[in-house]
Order: C-alpha cells, then structure tokens, then sequence
C-alpha cells in the first residue's frame, strides 16, 4: 500500500468509524454495566467488547487486506505491511466511574511505522486526528505541540503514578519535583492534551501497543515525539515505558530523569 496515495480515504474512513463507534460508546456510558477482571487483573465490559466489535467490523469491510490489532479481540492478519491498531475503551477505568476521560484510540502503521492515529474524546466530543507528512487537527481545526524546551518550565504529567511509585520510588519522586507544573494522569488524554500545544511532558508506564501506537502518529503529526524510556522509536515490541515531548530537547531531558546513572 501506497499509504501517501489514499491517506485521505483512509483518515476519512477512520473518522467516520470512531464517530459512529463513539456514539454506541456513549450509549453505555453512566450506565449500570457487568464489570469483568481480565487475566491482567484489568477490567472489561460489555462496552468495550461490542465497541470494538463495531470498529472491526467497519474496518475489514473496507480494507479486507489489513491486519487489525484489538485490546478486547487479538490480532488477525499481522503479517500484513498494513495493519490497524484499536483500542476501544482507553481507560474502562474511568468509563466504569463515571468519569468523562475515557478515550477510543485507532491507529494505523504501514511497513512499521505510524502513519495514522485517531484519539477520539467521546464523553468531551473531541475528535484528535494526526497522519504522517499532513499534520494534525482537533475538530478539523490544526494543533501543533509546544515549543517548550526547559524541563524546568515545562507542564508534565505523570501518568500511572502508583504503578510508578511501587515500582520506581526514586524515579516517581523525581517526577515530582520536575516540571513547573504537573499532575498525576491516567491513560491517552494527557499524550492528545500534548499534540494540542496545552502541555508540555508527559511520562508514561506499562502500556500495550494498542495504548501507544495510535497516538505516536498524532504526536508526531502535531510536530512533538513520542519514544520508549531510551529514546527508541515504538513498536509491537516496546516494553511499554513511554515518554511523550513537545520537543528534542525536553525529550533528551526525560530520557536522562528517568534513567538515573
């Protein structure tokens, strides 16, 4: 596939999936819902498996030749150059409390590399969209990240911060004290926040690929980086350790916090 060839039909196609897929995912939202524990001790519902179903669907009716990976459902056809990626549900979380940050995440890499990512905001009607050599637009309107380059100025947010603390204590406690400001955070809206130019940093743990894939083309597309803990490009093999940087500089200056001599 030649992705600068039909980069539009297939944004346009994952648009219009994550709209109508948003809609089914508002019709469960605040919802009294069955909550099951995955093997990972995570938890799923109905939403995040019909959700998912419906992406799928509309995506290999029209590109029956793409592999797709799933959070809820698994891969098909990953020995094709082209594949998808979903995540239905990013944060069930927060979908399953009430809380309005919960996103939907579709992706798309070609011969290895993000091309296209999706981070739809259903409950906050924010639609992020960014594809590679074209650039990147919330609601249609063109978001480049931040010029930041002083970590010391910078807006950071630390996501999965109690995994990090019992994990890496001293990391987490360097954490807190970088930045001007900076908030603990969950899951991909701080990483959309980031492509929109708002912040600045974001620090990011235990992730699967169906997590950080889709948004590496937006961040990437609004101009910023998104690497693993050593500064590597991301792929199906990543460890999940993720950092998010409006800038080289910012990122060179994560890379050496959260990696202690």
């Amino acid at each position: 596939m030649n992705f600068e060839d039909i980069h539009q039909q297939l944004a346009d196609h994952a648009l219009k999936t994550v709209d109508a897929a948003s809609v089914t995912a508002m019709s469960y939202f605040r919802q009294l819902l069955e909550i099951e524990t995955k093997g990972d001790e995570s938890p799923v519902t109905v939403a995040d498996k019909n959700v998912e179903a419906q992406i799928r669907a509309a995506l290999t009716s029209a590109y029956p030749d793409f592999g797709i990976l799933g959070e809820e459902f698994g891969s098909e056809q990953m020995d094709a150059e082209t594949f998808w990626v979903v995540d239905p549900i990013d944060g069930t979380r927060s979908f399953i409390s009430g809380m309005p940050l919960f996103g939907m995440l579709l992706g798309l890499v070609d011969k290895g590399k993000p091309v296209l990512g999706v981070v739809a905001m259903p409950a906050l009607d924010e639609v992020y969209i960014g594809q590679a050599g074209v650039g990147a637009d919330l609601n249609g309107v063109p978001i480049v990240a931040s010029s930041q380059t002083d970590l010391d100025q910078a807006t950071l947010f630390i996501n999965e911060g109690e995994k990090l603390a019992a994990t890496h204590p001293d990391i987490f406690a360097k954490l807190c004290a970088s930045g001007k400001t900076r908030r603990l955070s969950y899951d991909c809206y701080p990483h959309a926040l980031l492509a929109a130019g708002h912040i600045d940093a974001v620090v990011d743990y235990d992730l699967q690929p169906y997590d950080y894939l889709p948004v590496v083309a937006l961040i990437e597309a609004a101009g910023g980086l998104m690497t693993d803990w050593q500064g590597n490009p991301l792929s199906l093999e990543s460890d999940g350790r993720v950092l998010s940087a409006a800038t080289p500089e910012l990122l060179e200056q994560l890379i050496e916090l959260v990696n202690p001599a």
